[in-house]
């Protein structure tokens, strides 16, 4: 029996549509993740991983999808390799399975995953000289505080009676970004599911 071909899609913020990775690819199941890729610690990636199994095929639009650090890349490929999983990446036309893989193709894996890796700190080094210049300009305000657990509630409560909608000028309103505003929001969700299913465990 043929294994399932498994996508992992991953975009860095909510805004952002995930709708142009794999498009058009058959997939017997996707895992998405609105998430920095700075690190592994993501809950999709995590599920897709542990849904894995020998014989299936993870698949990712690119290399910089999957990670952004070259460490991070290689211990994840090796990690299902060595399980029997075989990771496609669609952009690169790079297939690899641990077994027999072309030295020249673990090579360019290699050399893309240190760009995601340059591409990130780079980002990171713009980010630090654009505070700098706003700081000595007197422009930078530093990050807005977060919100108290009663200010949560009323958020949650006015999301709510909104529909979902107007988010972005709840978020002015409160002083935050929108997706810190999702972020609250998501949080809260998870925090009312915990407790549903504390209450109906008692």
């Amino acid at each position: 029996m043929a294994g399932k071909r498994i996508g992992y899609i991953r975009v860095s913020s909510l805004d952002q549509n995930t709708e142009r990775q794999l498009d058009g690819l058959a997939l017997d199941k996707r895992f998405e993740d609105k998430a920095s890729g700075k690190d592994t610690h993501r809950p999709q990636l995590k599920a897709a991983l542990d849904y894995l199994r020998d014989g299936d095929v993870l698949v990712v639009h690119s290399i910089d999808r999957l990670a952004r650090s070259l460490a991070d890349l290689e211990s994840i490929v090796k990690e299902l390799t060595g399980r029997g999983v075989a990771v496609e990446f669609v952009k690169e036309r790079l297939i690899f399975t641990g077994a027999g893989d072309d030295p020249m193709a673990v090579l360019m894996r290699q050399m893309l995953g240190s760009v995601a890796q340059f591409e990130r700190a780079m980002i990171r080094e713009r980010q630090r000289e654009g505070i700098a210049l706003a700081k000595a300009a007197g422009r930078y305000k530093g990050s807005k505080g977060k919100l108290t657990q009663e200010q949560v509630a009323a958020l949650v409560a006015r999301d709510t009676e909104n529909g979902g909608k107007n988010r972005s000028a709840l978020a002015r309103e409160l002083g935050v970004s929108r997706e810190t505003l999702y972020q609250y929001l998501i949080e809260a969700g998870r925090h009312e599911r915990t407790a549903a299913a504390d209450a109906s465990s008692v």
